[in-house]
């Protein structure tokens, strides 16, 4: 007999009649003979009711008393579905967060989970009733009994979670559309259902704004190695499973809080190509990664850095033995890229470094916390390790820095994470004989995705020595301001006898004001901080790029032909992501999603 753990949203069981439809659903799980735990959303806009309510009574409500409110939410919807199971004659019990047993930090509305005490959750499933779970809550300890909410995605994380705790062997999230699709098809009305999509591409898609499921979840499903699969809650289609790697062991005592990285990786076969002054405007990097790609050369990292004026710089790694092709090709293409803008600038410069390495730290713990990365930076230059490029994702931070700096980065930051392996990354595309044709067979790109929410800060003149960066996102990190997109700029030019770099990041727009007050008032030495708020992120992501030459070209191509300029670029081993002008983030969404043959005939509607 199977246990698997069921999750319906607040649109699920917005209704008497979709409660009872709800009710019908478990009711066929359940006689199949599986254990069944149902978890639940409050009904319908039930919490933006609650939270009107509050904010009528005060502009600035206690978190606590707010935690005590909302809860309520998820209270009504599992008596009312236990109640409903109960007419069907299915013997079912309904548990709020504090009777599951389910343990968080003492952090009211924002709170994460520590651990479940399943004892007794496990014995009502062997005595055959159905459990019916409130979701987004629980409590901060076993002694003083105080109600926390989970925040954004509580539900998902409780029962993914509760899926974890409980060894389940599936966990089945229902929704109000059939599935994960390729895009956003209220801006894509062609996006596509997915069969299936790795853990590691749905954290990506996740964290872009895909919200069919939240990043928290999806974090817990990939570390406990939980099957999580989408299904619509209105049909019998089998929707879309996300597939975990076999997880390392864990405990479950700091269920959410455990471990954030998992591994220390390295890659000592690395070398880099920088451009130089580029001038800013639509198709640069579509022509030189065009070249690039029609000499099949694989290529890591790209970032491509903003700088004053109206030219930018490109840097990307390749492996050792391709960088004299790819040296090669970005002189050629070097001096037909004259800024006519700025004829002082004069053609752009190629500059190599041939020694080079990348040292990454690997896990999905990191998502959602700011000090992961900057504690990366931070032993990076206690190590006095000097960091020349850097790259970030969900699940990976990744530095480019010298070969000679790598074994002693590598040790710092083992110890710094309390990690026991670095295993070695072979060059990007290079994998073992048995999975190559397997590889070949996925799809390059899994899913395309916009982000509209964010904002860039650029930081003129930052000085160019080891500890610059660490001090840096310290600083956000310390306020709990995360960091999506980082790119330190290649150029490094004297302002008052001191080599400085500019570095750029992107923040969600709510916290740009507050990060450019921190920055500004830090006494750090560099120059201005500059906010933009007028941009878009859009992104491709796909297990199935990683080793084929050529998949961010044609990114960028699409984009040139359509004179979208990109303003930046950075990249993970399966994300390529683009900062483009808010005016353009839709269409150049559109023109991606079609790029990379994603769309298809089916047209499905998404309720608003």
């Amino acid at each position: 007999m199977a246990l698997i753990v069921q999750k319906y949203g607040g649109t699920s069981v917005g209704s008497v009649e979709r409660i009872q439809a709800v009710a019908q659903r478990v009711i066929q799980t359940a006689q199949t003979g599986h254990g069944l735990v149902v978890v639940v959303s409050a009904m319908g806009k039930t919490t933006d009711g609650l939270v009107k309510l509050a904010h009528e009574i005060s502009a600035n409500p206690s978190r606590r008393e707010m935690d005590m409110l909302l809860s309520t939410g998820e209270q009504v919807s599992i008596a009312l579905l236990s109640m409903a199971l109960q007419e069907l004659g299915q013997p079912a019990i309904s548990m709020t967060g504090a009777q599951v047993g389910i343990v968080t930090e003492a952090e009211h509305t924002r709170a994460r989970i520590l651990s479940i005490e399943t004892e007794r959750i496990e014995r009502h499933l062997q005595s055959g009733r159905v459990v019916v779970v409130a979701g987004f809550q629980g409590i901060s300890s076993l002694s003083d009994l105080e109600i926390t909410t989970l925040g954004r995605g509580g539900s998902d994380t409780s029962a993914v979670a509760l899926a974890a705790a409980l060894r389940a062997d599936c966990c089945e999230i229902y929704t109000d559309v059939p599935g994960i699709l390729t895009t956003d098809p209220r801006i894509v009305p062609d996006a596509q259902l997915m069969d299936e999509i790795t853990s590691d591409e749905m954290l990506e898609l996740a964290s872009l704004g895909a919200k069919v499921l939240h990043p928290r979840a999806v974090e817990i499903a990939r570390n406990y190695g939980v099957t999580l699969v989408v299904r619509s809650s209105w049909t019998e289609d089998p929707g879309t499973k996300v597939i975990s790697p076999i997880p390392q062991p864990r405990p479950l005592e700091g269920l959410e809080i455990a471990h954030p990285v998992d591994a220390v990786e390295f890659d000592t076969d690395q070398a880099k190509v920088a451009l130089l002054r580029v001038p800013d405007r639509p198709g640069i990097a579509a022509r030189l990664f065009g070249e690039i790609a029609s000499q099949d050369l694989d290529v890591d990292l790209i970032i491509q850095s903003i700088h004053e004026g109206n030219t930018n710089d490109i840097a990307f790694t390749v492996t050792k033995n391709s960088l004299n092709r790819a040296e090669a090709v970005a002189a050629a293409i070097a001096p037909a890229l004259r800024n006519q803008t700025d004829p002082i600038a004069g053609e752009a410069e190629v500059m190599v470094e041939r020694r080079m390495a990348k040292v990454s730290i690997v896990g999905a713990g990191m998502i959602g916390r700011p000090g992961v990365a900057a504690q990366m930076f931070t032993t990076l230059a206690e190590a006095q390790v000097n960091i020349e490029m850097i790259s970030t994702s969900e699940v990976q931070v990744s530095c480019a820095i010298a070969e000679e700096d790598c074994d002693r980065a590598i040790a710092s930051l083992c110890q710094a994470f309390n990690v026991t392996s670095s295993p070695a990354k072979s060059g990007a595309g290079r994998r073992e004989p048995n999975t190559e044709a397997a590889h070949n067979l996925l799809p390059p790109v899994r899913g395309a995705a916009l982000d509209l929410k964010q904002a860039r800060l650029a930081i003129r003149h930052v000085p160019d020595r080891p500890g610059m960066a660490a001090r840096i996102f310290t600083l956000l990190a310390e306020r709990n301001i995360s960091v999506d997109m980082i790119i330190q700029s290649q150029r490094c030019r004297l302002i008052n006898g001191v080599a400085s770099r500019d570095i750029a990041f992107t923040v969600a727009a709510i916290d740009a004001d507050e990060a450019q007050s921190i920055l500004q008032s830090s006494n750090l030495g560099f120059g201005e901080v500059i906010v933009d708020r007028s941009i878009a992120k859009v992104s491709i992501v796909g297990t199935g790029m990683v080793g084929r030459p050529g998949i961010a070209a044609r990114m960028f191509e699409a984009l040139a032909q359509e004179q979208i300029n990109i303003q930046m670029i950075a990249t993970s081993e399966i994300k390529v992501s683009c900062l483009v002008a808010e005016q353009d983030g839709m269409r150049a969404l559109q023109i991606v999603h079609a790029a990379f043959g994603l769309s298809g005939n089916q047209r499905i509607v998404v309720p608003a």
